[in-house]
């Protein structure tokens, strides 16, 4: 897919004094105007009733740091259905460490309630994963598991499983949770992809005392990219005294090949305006890497590199060692795979979806996890398994 470039300039808020408010600048079509408001649109993807902005930025930061609640999931529904059946796990690309750390939970909760996993590859590409899914559907699994990617890209592929009473459920196949009835999915299991972009957002207008000149990095192939890019833009948005400088579309399979370039030239197109790189997935950071230590850019920043999802452990270990990035917002991916698997139990004993929606959490040196993933001790697994055998 082509990859292209928008730089976007932010009309000048003149204030008496420098920092953030409700008030903002709103670009259509490219072209930055002015107005005290959000456009409608746009207000769907900022939270309500801001009236100071750095002040909400600061508290989102804080209140993450210090959080706890979130991560336990309902403690109710059916026991193990279909002991010993296989189910498969299809990947938008192994490569994508949150894609490959939710592939492993999902195994072993797979072994928990009495399943084995087959994981497939999509290898990156749309046509990958169609034939990732005609794999799975060929093995006549119990059910199917989206490991990243669109269920509406591949909704005939999976209405083909549903016809054949195959349940399919995802994780991050969409841009929100829940039910996607129009692709035949039985549920979209993720945190809140809004609640992720505003986190990561905020971080970059807290730490900036509400100056942040910020480039944003999406992939346009997936519709919870471009909605959680966009929110991150609109809550930036919100700071008069911070700047969107670019909106960057360029593929996340591609990232370690494109970023190099790509950041040479928004160096030397903003210089040291350039302060925040905002990125959904962090992938894209450890592509920037060589470029901004070839400019010079030390590794604590600026800019400061902040990903909104997934938080996996080359992100955590770029944090921990201030290696070109500053945090993450990281989903409790382990936990994640888990709820994959009991809604698919769900699924398969005819029940309806948990609602369950687990929380996403800010991950900076100052509480990065010592292993690989961040995984929180709600003793989520206890849980699942006393819910599967039937206690």
């Amino acid at each position: 897919m082509r990859t292209f470039r928008a730089v976007v300039s932010v009309a000048a808020v003149l204030a008496v004094a420098a920092g953030c408010s409700s008030e903002t600048a709103a670009e259509q079509a490219g072209t930055a105007t002015t107005g005290s408001t959000p456009s409608a649109a746009a207000q769907a993807l900022v939270p309500p009733g801001i009236t100071d902005v750095l002040a909400d930025a600061k508290k989102r930061v804080a209140d993450s740091l210090s959080g706890g609640a979130g991560f336990t999931p309902s403690s109710t529904g059916p026991a193990a259905q279909k002991k010993g059946s296989t189910i498969a796990y299809v990947a938008a690309d192994l490569t994508n460490g949150g894609v490959n750390t939710v592939a492993k939970a999902v195994t072993e909760a797979g072994a928990a309630i009495g399943w084995k996993v087959n994981v497939i590859d999509g290898k990156g590409s749309a046509q990958g994963r169609t034939n990732a899914l005609n794999q799975a559907i060929a093995l006549k699994p119990a059910g199917i598991i989206l490991g990243g990617f669109d269920a509406t890209e591949q909704a005939a592929t999976i209405k083909q499983a549903t016809s054949l009473s195959i349940p399919v459920v995802g994780w991050h196949a969409g841009p929100e949770s829940g039910p996607i009835a129009s692709a035949g999915l039985f549920t979209n299991v993720t945190t809140d992809p809004l609640q992720v972009s505003w986190l990561a957002a905020a971080y970059a207008v807290a730490q900036s005392e509400g100056t942040a000149g910020v480039a944003i990095f999406t992939d346009s192939q997936y519709q919870i990219a471009v909605r959680k890019a966009d929110a991150m833009r609109d809550y930036v948005k919100l700071c008069t005294g911070c700047t969107v400088l670019s909106y960057e579309d360029a593929p996340i399979a591609e990232a370690d090949a494109r970023m190099p370039a790509l950041i040479s030239s928004l160096l030397q197109q903003n210089g040291d305006k350039l302060t925040f790189l905002l990125g959904i997935n962090g992938n894209y950071f450890g592509g920037a890497k060589s470029a901004l230590r070839d400019a010079g850019k030390a590794g604590a920043g600026p800019p400061w590199a902040v990903a909104a999802g997934d938080g996996d452990a080359a992100e955590f270990q770029r944090i921990r060692t201030v290696d070109y990035q500053a945090a993450t917002v990281a989903e409790p991916m382990p936990l994640q795979g888990w709820q994959l698997v009991d809604e698919l139990n769900r699924a398969i004993a005819g029940q309806q979806p948990s609602g369950f929606v687990p929380m996403p959490a800010l991950i900076t040196k100052q509480n990065v996890p010592d292993g690989d993933v961040f995984d929180p001790p709600s003793g989520y697994r206890d849980i699942y398994k006393k819910i599967w055998s039937g206690q």
